[in-house]
């Protein structure tokens, strides 16, 4: 079984190097890998749990978790998912992934996901919420960058946000500059 389980964690490492694809679609020169978007949205699913009064633990797990399948199948944009059955590949992948790891951990893993998917519960939207702002903020980043392009996200994407907290966050980001987060944190002198 440890074997399978530091399989498992070399598989999940490989999400370090899957890119977003969304990103190069559009054009973007770096694009953040499923690693990156993972880890912030977690963070932002801790922020959002703790504001929408949810349990943070499953909020950060579905997030850390969410996308773990894409080690195995890639990032798949959306013109792709006109012409491939996302969803069913998805969870084929991600079963399959569980399968070789502890009944305990796998079984853990499995109940998150599935209550992930279902959206029925406080914590599973405000998980879907904070991968929505995370792209968001992704999103308004590159454009406070110069790349432009990135505000197509900005058409649709804030639609599907469901939390007041996500809501109010994203309104907040209008006028923000992603940029200028660190210049706060020391003098500038000459």
């Amino acid at each position: 079984m440890s074997k399978n389980i530091l399989d498992f964690i070399a598989e999940v490492g490989m999400l370090k190097r899957v890119k977003r694809s969304g990103w190069w679609v559009l054009g973007m020169p770096h694009e953040e890998s499923v690693a990156e978007h993972s880890h912030r949205c977690a963070v932002i699913g801790f922020v959002l749990a703790r504001m929408e009064g949810a349990d943070p633990y499953k909020v950060v797990m579905m997030g850390l978790f969410n996308d773990v399948h894409e080690a195995r199948i890639n990032d798949m944009h959306k013109v792709a998912h006109k012409y491939v059955d996302v969803r069913s590949a998805e969870k084929e992948a991600f079963s399959e992934q569980m399968d070789s790891l502890d009944g305990e951990i796998s079984a853990e893993l499995r109940m998150l996901r599935e209550e992930h998917d279902s959206q029925q519960s406080k914590e599973s939207i405000v998980a879907r919420d904070a991968d929505i702002l995370e792209c968001l903020i992704q999103a308004k980043e590159y454009v406070d960058m110069g790349f432009e392009n990135a505000s197509k996200f900005f058409k649709k994407a804030p639609d599907h946000l469901q939390t007041e907290s996500a809501k109010r966050l994203w309104q907040a980001a209008g006028d923000w500059d992603s940029n200028t987060w660190w210049e706060k944190l020391g003098k500038f002198e000459r």
